[in-house]
């Protein structure tokens, strides 16, 4: 079990790296346009937001780097996912802004799909830091108090609390007041979302076991946060 590693090369963590941004900026940028309704057995009607399906699996990716990794690594990929979503956020902005040719009639289609407003994407990379940063750190708390064992309960458990936090900063910032969704409606919608995307870390438990256990194996590595500075503006893979 690593307590350092600061100098190691690994295999695959820049893939897991690319996986986790790419599933954060196509969540973000694809997902929220469209809204979905499905009658589920026992719920009866559920409405939400698609990207709610898949936004959750970078959590996953999160635990993952931190649980193999450690918490400065994923730091990093933290940092870089933001990069990347602020990026993709002033691409769509930029591109929605630009005047339309005469001939070309899909302006208002791609309004739809891609004109998310400033305060809606502002919103979304605050929460996203917000919560990422506190799974990686509730997450990296709990390997050590747990001495290593009970993986499943730092994975959900780091969830509840990061996507708790994304789902209370999120909602609120970006539509209380705005009258898209109704002011006495928010707390419900942040219920609704944040049992969604916890019960979606819940179903994919096993797939996170298996990727964890592959992992550690092939890179040797097994990192505690015992000495880690936890301050999550520094990029020092330590």
């Amino acid at each position: 079990m690593s307590a350092t590693n600061k100098t190691r090369t690994y295999k695959y963590y820049d893939f897991v790296m690319v996986a986790f941004v790419t599933v954060l900026v196509c969540s973000n940028l694809i997902g929220p346009a469209k809204i979905s309704q499905i009658n589920a057995p026992f719920f009866g009607t559920l409405t939400f937001g698609a990207g709610v399906l898949f936004f959750p699996i970078s959590f996953v990716f999160g635990d993952i780097l931190t649980e193999v990794y450690g918490y400065a690594r994923s730091r990093r990929v933290i940092w870089t996912g933001f990069a990347a979503l602020a990026f993709a956020s002033f691409m769509a902005w930029m591109i929605v802004a630009l005047p339309p040719a005469p001939f070309w009639h899909n302006q208002q289609a791609y309004e739809v799909a891609f004109g998310s407003a400033w305060r809606v994407s502002l919103a979304g990379l605050v929460a996203f830091a917000a919560g990422e940063f506190v799974n990686s750190v509730v997450l990296a708390k709990m390997k050590v108090w747990t001495q290593g064992r009970w993986l499943w309960t730092r994975t959900i458990g780091s969830t509840i609390f990061g996507e708790g936090v994304d789902s209370i900063i999120f909602y609120p910032l970006a539509f209380y007041g705005t009258g898209i969704i109704p002011d006495d409606k928010l707390p419900l919608v942040v219920l609704a979302q944040f049992i969604a995307k916890v019960g979606v870390e819940v179903l994919l438990t096993p797939l996170t076991y298996k990727i964890v256990n592959f992992l550690k194996k092939a890179e040797n590595e097994d990192f505690y946060d015992t000495n880690t500075n936890f301050n999550p503006f520094s990029l020092e893979a330590k």
